[in-house]
């Protein structure tokens, strides 16, 4: 669809296809009652910064509905965005694995990364580099830009930008 066609849309329709770019009903919410947006510039700032206003909860529910990196996604945009994991050899399948594994454990959540585009052992590098890093409050700024940046390159393919 174009963002005229989304700018048309019921609330109820936006809200469903603002939520498969991000699953923070908040946010998609949000970001539905903002309409109509003149350009797709508009349209991603105004994510942007309905995503920086969001609480813990909301950001959890946005975390939520992404997949651990190297799992077997299951929505079209996840498997397009992780594309270079699936192509990556065993080795850095399984490293991936464990590294998720380790992250969860110190941090309580999904490692989210922006992987469109990147390689399986791009993603495990980042994921070693955070984790040895970065501290909790760090972590949880890290994975709001992440989001942020996903949320765009999504926001970009719904309006087919």
């Amino acid at each position: 669809m174009d963002l005229e066609t989304f700018n048309a849309l019921t609330s109820h329709s936006a809200v469903a296809e603002l939520a498969s770019c991000c699953s923070s009903p908040s946010w998609a919410q949000r970001l539905a009652s903002n309409r109509p947006f003149a350009t797709v510039d508009e349209l991603i700032r105004c994510a942007d910064h309905v995503l920086a206003e969001l609480g813990e909860d909301e950001l959890d529910a946005a975390l939520a509905g992404h997949p651990r990196i190297g799992e077997r996604p299951g929505q079209a945009s996840s498997r397009r965005e992780q594309a270079g994991v699936v192509a990556a050899d065993a080795e850095v399948r399984t490293a991936l694995v464990r590294a998720n594994r380790d992250y969860e454990a110190r941090f309580g959540h999904v490692y989210l990364v922006c992987a469109d585009g990147r390689s399986g052992q791009e993603l495990l590098n980042v994921l070693h580099e955070r984790l040895g890093s970065n501290n909790a409050a760090t972590e949880r700024a890290v994975l709001r830009d992440e989001l942020s940046k996903i949320n765009r390159i999504r926001l970009a393919r719904l309006v087919g930008a």
